[in-house]
């Protein structure tokens, strides 16, 4: 398997932090680019508002500003230099959809996302991101929750072995 670009989607919530470690580890790992996406909804599309009345292209910009602002803090410069990741704020009617068209526009070989992992009602009212890419992805996706066991500690025996 070979992994060049790496894709972590990010709405900045515990389980997109964890996914985030996760990506940060498997571009160290097989020596890949990260790149770090967070997808700004369309208000109109998303809540199915009448745009006429609330001046949403406004709120939209500013919602992208904060997201470019947070991934400002996210990314480091480390990052940056030893991952040469790109953090990148897009807009769109559907995050699942603008994920899945970045990974295939990009040559993403892996997408690592978060989920919260909700079930019953709160899935079938609220959907689920990660469900979508997964169905609908042109490569591996990889997806993590805030809880995940520490797979990413290093085992005991080898911190010592390298000591």
């Amino acid at each position: 398997m070979i992994v060049k670009r790496i894709l972590v989607c990010t709405d900045f919530s515990e389980p997109s932090g964890v996914a985030l470690e996760y990506g940060r580890s498997l571009a160290r790992t097989f020596g890949a680019s990260l790149r770090i996406l967070h997808v700004v909804e369309h208000m109109a599309t998303r809540y199915d508002i009448d745009v006429g009345y609330i001046a949403l292209p406004d709120l939209e910009k500013e919602l992208e500003e904060s997201a470019r602002q947070q991934l400002a803090t996210v990314v480091t410069d480390d990052d940056r230099r030893t991952l040469h990741a790109e953090a990148v704020v897009r807009s769109a009617a559907s995050a699942a959809q603008a994920i899945v068209d970045d990974a295939r526009d990009q040559g993403i070989d892996v997408i690592v996302v978060g989920t919260h992992g909700r079930g019953g009602l709160s899935h079938v009212l609220l959907g689920s991101v990660a469900e979508r890419v997964v169905r609908t992805a042109p490569c591996p996706v990889l997806t993590v929750h805030d809880h995940e066991r520490a797979l990413l500690e290093p085992d005991a025996l080898a911190a010592v072995a390298k000591a």
